[in-house]
């Protein structure tokens, strides 16, 4: 079935293409459009309290005076050493916990599901002291290994849902055939399941880095030093209680944009069969 020329459409249909379709993609873009516009105005206009009008001047600059005057780099340093490995950690363990779920039956196997699924409900707000006091307690405050190690935890309740179900739509005659050949379960899952989940593999790999990346509340709860901190608790340290640098805070937070938005490109064909793959039969 081919789409309907929006010409032969009805009248509201025409006016949803030609008037709340532009409104909804302006209203959506514009606080992009203002950090951009932000990015390049010179730092004298911010001063003179021109943050709206035309600026005196283009300061494509700010890009370079972020790294400049600002640890930028060891921020966005800091955000792949965490995101990373969470991505790893998080996919690899659901994998195997969705497999397991989704493929062998056992007494209490609706119920720990349900136990993965409630997880996903809980506010991560009201874990943050005892989250907190934890790193103290394990001497993970403040570094690499204790922020990714967190995430993983909060995200795999998510992507063994997400994996679960998947593995769950595969045609169970491709594991029972394995079976019947004297395959061994680490066989199966390694050379059948595996190759057949790689665009869920995609689809989540995006999810989760971008969750990752864009993460704001567990990076200023966790981290407290530039040498820890990812790109978006290093760009809220930017602004101090007596100067505002807005212009590199914009420019910042354009370049932190680009890494998800890069890997959303880089990925497009598998992230869509993923979240697509069992729409249609």
């Amino acid at each position: 079935m081919f789409p309907r020329p929006i010409e032969q459409s009805a009248p509201a249909v025409q006016w949803i293409y030609k008037i709340a379709l532009p409104v909804a993609l302006v209203l959506w873009l514009l606080p992009l459009l203002g950090v951009a516009a932000t990015s390049v105005r010179p730092a004298s206009d911010l001063a003179q309290g021109n943050y709206f009008g035309i600026p005196s001047y283009l300061a494509f600059e700010n890009y370079a005076d972020v790294f400049r005057n600002t640890p930028m780099a060891r921020y966005i340093l800091n955000s792949f050493i965490v995101t990373i490995p969470t991505v790893i950690g998080a996919v690899a363990l659901s994998l195997m916990t969705g497999f397991a779920l989704a493929v062998y039956r056992f007494k209490g196997n609706l119920i720990l599901f349900f136990m993965f699924v409630a997880g996903n409900f809980v506010p991560f707000q009201i874990l943050m002291v005892p989250v907190r006091d934890l790193t103290l307690s394990l001497g993970m405050y403040n570094s690499y290994h204790g922020l990714a190690l967190f995430h993983i935890a909060f995200q795999t309740g998510f992507c063994t849902l997400f994996m679960r179900n998947f593995i769950k739509a595969l045609p169970n005659e491709l594991i029972e055939a394995a079976r019947v050949e004297g395959v061994a379960e680490w066989r199966i899952f390694w050379f059948i399941v595996l190759p057949l989940m790689r665009p869920a593999i995609a689809a989540l790999s995006v999810l989760v880095f971008t969750f990752i990346w864009n993460d704001f509340f567990w990076a200023t709860v966790l981290t407290s030093s530039p040498d820890a901190q990812p790109i978006t608790a290093g760009l809220s340290s930017l602004n101090g209680q007596w100067v505002a640098a807005w212009h590199l805070v914009s420019a910042g937070s354009i370049l932190a944009a680009l890494p998800p938005v890069l890997m959303f490109f880089l990925m497009q064909k598998h992230f869509i069969a993923g979240l697509t793959l069992g729409a249609v039969k």
